[in-house]
Formats: structure tokens, sequence, C-alpha cells
């Protein structure tokens, strides 16, 4: 650069100088900032092209034997049995690690920018287990891509299902696996899938039946661990349970065996574990955006096991469910639709569709999930457990969350928190809500809020997770646990008090009974606490 243009440049910056650049000057400063925002550009990465999706879902019969399917996405229970379902249907599987931090930080570094913190989680996942793959156990990219394969859900949904595919493969690509194959199947669809003519993978009868199989068992496994180990009497033995009982169910479904008959095995097994439920400890619902409420690891901060270390008794959602709810939706939709003057085209219209004969089988398939879930709860001896009336949750919410207003959860949070409340089902709701979620922080936040300042009894508590915020949440969670805590200890000590009982008394007739000392044993729903509605059975007997 010039002296004269250094000189001029300067003076202009100066109070008492304020020359005119020549035309020269001018040009020449245009196009050092232009060089220096190329070399910015080149240096943040801003001067790629764009992203154009390239789709390759090539899966045929003849490459199953030397393909693996990838697994990962909900609970280990879930996961483990998904993926050992997938290999009684002749599939080879591989579970990934479960979603920590440094998936969070791949997703950041690969993905897009302003994604909900799921998708960066999930996204990140694969993509660390394949740069593992290929730096640190030497498969070779082109293996990777010859012998690999991901199948993930879709949706409609406004956010990261919306865009669930597009996001790892544009990750992926970015990442130096351009054309790794990510295989979508829809919520929705049914059998007719959006995996085109990849007929690697059938998504037919039997691989429904065995995901949704896989789901239920998965549930029952959780639901009854989550049941026995806030009671526990020797630290770690309902963990060591559960790993002998997913041992039993995952063999089960990789020999196309009776899973029944497996739980039915594992009963025994969840049976010796030693439980003492006449300790009061409040119970903590965890409900809000779907992933974030499921997963067990980093991308909620490992919340279920964090409030159990806290003292609570931790009730968690189950993944059926959810395909509950999607049986009610197209129910609440065909409904709608049914009473209009004429039949519409639309994807869920009924237009030379029966919608009478649609709504009997909807009807049927609520029941059978129904009728097979509490078979596998039966089996397992998970007593006393109902999955929700999904007529009864959208009744609830909708004076305050209309129905028809999709997206996250729908109304599912808003009237989960009422009958909470009304039913006296806990002690405390919490609200998990990813970074960047829309459809869930629009409800914790705005309509929940309304909804707990009709019911000032209600401790309700949303958090927001971001990956590096534990402190912040776990700081939160613990001035609320303190509410619960008073209030379970409250109810307890009301219930001791209405049957004439101390708690002394209560605690040796605990002890000196099998059936109350049974861990499949459940005493009947009164009130909140597990352990006051031990007093209230002790006291009827």
């Amino acid at each position: 650069m010039s002296a004269t243009f250094e000189n001029a440049v300067t003076d202009r910056h100066m109070p008492e100088h304020e020359p005119a650049l020549s035309p020269e000057m001018e040009a020449e400063l245009e196009q050092r900032l232009a060089a220096f925002a190329a070399e910015e550009s080149a240096r943040l990465g801003l001067n790629r092209e764009q992203y154009s999706e390239h789709v390759n879902i090539h899966f045929t019969a003849a490459q199953r034997a030397h393909t693996t399917i990838l697994v990962r996405g909900l609970t280990l229970a879930h996961d483990d049995m998904i993926a050992a379902a997938l290999r009684g249907l002749g599939y080879k599987t591989e579970l990934m690690a479960e979603p920590d931090n440094e998936a969070l930080q791949f997703g950041k570094e690969f993905g897009n920018r302003g994604q909900c913190n799921p998708t960066y989680f999930t996204v990140g996942n694969l993509v660390k287990h394949l740069v593992k793959m290929r730096d640190e156990q030497g498969i070779p990219t082109e293996k990777i891509l010859s012998d690999y394969l991901f199948v993930t859900a879709g949706a409609c949904g406004p956010c990261r299902f919306g865009t669930y595919v597009t996001e790892y493969r544009k990750a992926l690509r970015d990442a130096g696996f351009e054309g790794f194959r990510v295989l979508l199947f829809q919520q929705q669809g049914g059998i007719k899938q959006a995996t085109g003519e990849a007929l690697g993978l059938q998504i037919n009868k039997d691989f429904a039946l065995g995901l949704i199989r896989a789901i239920m068992a998965g549930d029952v496994i959780n639901l009854l661990g989550y049941r026995l180990r806030p009671y526990e009497k020797v630290a770690g033995a309902t963990d060591t349970a559960i790993a002998q009982c997913k041992g039993i169910v995952r063999a089960a479904f990789e020999r196309n065996a009776n899973v029944v008959s497996a739980l039915v095995r594992c009963r025994k097994i969840m049976g010796a574990v030693e439980i003492d439920r006449s300790v009061p400890k409040p119970k903590v619902s965890v409900i809000g955006e779907f992933w974030a409420m499921t997963t067990e690891g980093d991308g909620n901060y490992r919340l279920q096991r964090f409030l159990e270390s806290e003292g609570a008794e931790v009730d968690v959602q189950s993944v059926t469910a959810w395909i509950l709810f999607m049986i009610w939706e197209n129910k609440y939709d065909t409904l709608s639709r049914i009473d209009l003057r004429e039949h519409d085209d639309a994807r869920k219209g009924l237009k030379d569709k029966d919608g009478t004969k649609k709504l009997w089988i909807l009807a049927a398939a609520d029941k059978i999930v129904r009728a097979n879930f509490q078979m596998y709860a039966n089996a397992i001896g998970l007593h006393g457990y109902t999955l929700p009336n999904m007529d009864e949750i959208a009744a609830l919410a909708k004076p305050t969350y209309g129905n028809e207003v999709r997206g996250g959860e729908a109304h599912m949070e808003v009237g989960k928190l009422v009958h909470y409340i009304e039913d006296k089902l806990n002690h405390m709701t919490l609200s998990v809500k990813p970074f960047g979620c829309m459809p869930s922080s629009g409800v914790s936040d705005g309509v929940q809020s309304f909804v707990a300042g009709k019911y000032p009894e209600a401790i309700f508590l949303p958090i927001e997770t971001t990956g590096d915020g534990a402190v912040n949440v776990y700081s939160r969670v613990q001035m609320m646990m303190f509410k619960a805590r008073q209030a379970a200890r409250a109810e307890y000590e009301r219930a001791l008090a209405e049957n004439n009982l101390d708690e002394a008394t209560f605690k040796a007739r605990v002890q000196g009974s099998r059936r109350w000392r049974n861990p499949l044993w459940a005493p009947r729903h009164k009130v909140a606490a597990t352990a006051t509605n031990l007093v209230y059975a002790v006291a009827d007997r």
C-alpha cells in the first residue's frame, strides 16, 4: 500500500482532517477490503458451494449379508432390543455409543448453525462413530460407505424430524463421508415408506411388528427398573438385574423365540432385587420434547439418574404411549374429515376410502397395542402400570391448548400436567426442552405457566438443555426438589396420622410381610408417593 494512500486513510480518521480520497485511493481501498473479506471467508469456511443433497439409498437384498445397520436413538434398553429384533429379521446391526458431549461437538462442527440440541447430538453421534471407525480403527472410507448404513425416523414436524435426514447427509458430506446411506422411514407412513427401491431394507409387516415388540420390551424393562432402583437395598442391584434381563430378551429377539417367555424368565431376576418402599420419596415425572425426555445421556444431563441421586422416584414416559398418540392423531383427523361435504384428496384425506372402516381399524390398533403391552408388563412383573388414555389427555388439554395444534408433543404435554395434578400422580413435573425447540418452548414457557397458575399446588419446572449448562440445570432442579421432598413427607405423615400409625410400627409391618417386601407388588394408587400408598395398604390389612 502506498505511503500517500496510508496517510490519506489515516488522516480521514482524524477529527481535524477530512480530505476526500482520490478515485485511485477509493479503488485501492475497495480492492484491499475485498481481499480481506475473501481471506476471512476461506478461513471460516464460508466460501463453499451451496449444499445440494446427494441422496443415496441404494441398498439391495444382495448387499444385506455384508451391510451393517448402525443403531442408536432411544434409551439404552430400547436400542438394544431394536438391534436384536433387526438381527432376528436377518440384518447385521451394530450399536453406536450413547450420544455424549463429544457427539454434540461433532454435530456443531459439521451441522448447520442454529439447529436444535437433539439434532446436534444425534447427527454428531453418527459422524463421531464414523470418524472413529476411519481414524482410530483404520477402516477405509470406501468400506464404510459400502458396508454400513443408518436408519432413522422421519415425520412432517416443523423442526428436527422435518429435515432430519437432510441434516445427516449434509454433516456426513462435510465430514468426508458423502454418499453414506441414511435411510428414512416415516413414523406415520405405515408400511408405505420413503425408502424408494431400497429393497435391502424390507419395511413390511414383519419389520413393523418387530420394531413395536422391541419398543414394548424396552419400555417394560425401563419402567420396572425406574420403579425398583430408588428403593433397592443394595446399590446397583437393579442395574445388574436389568443387564441380565436385557441379555435374555435380546437372545429371544435374535432367535425369533417367544419374547413373553423371555420376560417371564426376567420376572424371577427382577423379583430377587431387595427393596424397602417404606421410605417416602417424591415422585417426579419427566415430560417434554420427545428425544430430550427419553435420552439417558449428556443430551439431558443424565437427568433421570441425577433425580434419583437427589432422592426421587422418576416417572419416565413410555415410547408405546407415543405409538398410541399417533393412532389417536389419525383417529382425530379422520373424524374431522368424515364430516366434510366432500372427501378431500390430501395425504390423510378420505377420497376413495371408507372413513368408518378406517376408524374401526384405528380403534382395533389401539386395543391391540394396549393388550400386547399389558401382556409384556404382566410377564416381567410390571403390575399396576396403565398406559395413558389419549382421549382423556386430549380432553384435559383442550380448554388450554387446541387438539388441532401439532408439532413437538402437541397437546400431550399440557394434558399430562393437568392429569398429574388432578389425579395426584406425582409431586413434581419437569419439562425438558432442547435449546432451539420452538414447539416445546412455546408450551413449557407459555401455556404451562398458565396451567400451573390455575393449580397453585403444582410444582412445575421447565428446563432447557444446551449440552453445556448442567450446573445451572442441576441447581434449579435441586431448588424445586426441596419443595417436592417436603410435599412427599407431608403427604406421608398425613397418611400415618389418618390411619393411627406411627412410622416405626409401619416400617416394622412392612419388613415383616413378604407381600409388602415383594419388589413386583405395587400398592394401589391413592396419592402420589409409593411409600404413602403403602401406608394405606398396610392400614387396610
